[in-house]
């Protein structure tokens, strides 16, 4: 849309557009309102709300910039002492906070905090779709349409998979299919990472890249939801739905960020250097560029990486579900008048 005749303005009003079909569609949607203390404090935290946006700004212009402004210019350097000082406060705010904008205490749930955290790191791996289609329009002149095809698989396969993890989460719970979401997550963008084969070798791992990776979040979606949302009390569910949800949007943002710096920055190394690792086939006088590609792509193989292993600590099996409920019954007294 954005090289079309439509311009890129189009793109902000069709979202307007979309934004306003789904107000329309919410209409008649029934209230599910949790219990609360009538005596509870109503204020919103605007306090903690403002000291989050300064301290996310300043980290992700910092990522998004440093190439430009200097990552240890004094520009560079106050924007993470920004980011550091509005954390701690931040931090600070909320703790003490009666009705806080981020609810803390809710990361002392084991489950909650795996899910929450995978769902983040996963969302963040959305780099990979910036680097790799950003990388085949300038390596292989294709035009921002013929790019975005290749992601077409993306789309059909999370459509058509997330029933499937759905099902999946009724026969094994949740652990199982997040790994295994994961897993194959990680398998298709590390397809899309081989940026040192042929053009055309390239376009068709990334096809196929692309298409793992819209299974694996479809595999991923339903059961990583369940296991945040089904373990916290229930007047806490809009709560930890709400930081679930954040955690999605702030990975994205995040992830695209640090891919796209990556990408830039690893485009200074030396060709001649790159070269004589023989590692690069084809082309020469590109290298560094599609070793930039690599790095950004990379970056987001490592973040699914340390979702499986933030999944595996924190995410218990059926059977541990099931053994910690035999534990709690062994041990409780008999019911009265029983």
């Amino acid at each position: 849309m954005a090289t079309s005749f439509l311009g890129w303005c189009s793109i902000f009003w069709t979202s307007i557009v979309l934004s306003v079909l789904a107000l329309f569609l919410l209409k008649g949607t029934p209230e599910s309102k949790a219990e609360q203390d009538p005596a509870a404090e109503r204020r919103v935290d605007f306090t903690g709300l403002i000291f989050f946006i300064v301290m996310l700004v300043s980290i992700n212009v910092y990522i998004s910039q440093g190439p430009n402004i200097g990552w240890l210019s004094l520009g560079g350097i106050a924007l993470v002492a920004i980011f550091v000082v509005t954390g701690l406060l931040f931090l600070q705010i909320e703790v003490r906070s009666r009705n806080p904008f981020v609810n803390l205490k809710l990361f002392s749930n084991g489950t909650f905090t795996g899910a929450t955290l995978s769902n983040f790191l996963l969302n963040g791996a959305a780099g990979t779709l910036i680097v790799s289609l950003g990388l085949v329009q300038v390596a292989a002149g294709m035009s921002s349409l013929q790019s975005g095809l290749l992601t077409l698989g993306y789309l059909v396969a999370i459509l058509a998979t997330i029933r499937v993890g759905e099902k999946l989460l009724q026969r094994f719970g949740p652990k199982k299919p997040m790994l295994w979401g994961s897993m194959i997550t990680g398998v298709g963008i590390l397809m899309c990472s081989m940026t040192f084969l042929y053009i055309d070798q390239y376009i068709l791992l990334s096809v196929i890249g692309f298409t793992l990776f819209g299974i694996g979040l479809g595999f991923y979606a339903t059961p990583s939801t369940d296991a945040a949302l089904s373990n916290v009390p229930d007047s806490e569910v809009g709560s930890a739905s709400g930081i679930y949800k954040m955690a999605s949007s702030l990975g994205n943002a995040i992830g695209v960020a640090i891919s796209a710096a990556l990408y830039v920055a690893g485009q200074a190394m030396d060709p001649a250097l790159i070269q004589s690792w023989g590692l690069f086939i084809g082309r020469q006088d590109n290298v560094a560029l599609r070793f930039g590609g690599a790095i950004g792509l990379l970056f987001n193989v490592l973040m699914v990486v340390i979702a499986i292993a933030s999944i595996i600590v924190t995410v218990p099996s059926e059977k541990q579900k099931d053994s910690e409920k035999t534990k709690h019954d062994e041990v409780a007294p008999p019911p009265i008048g029983n």
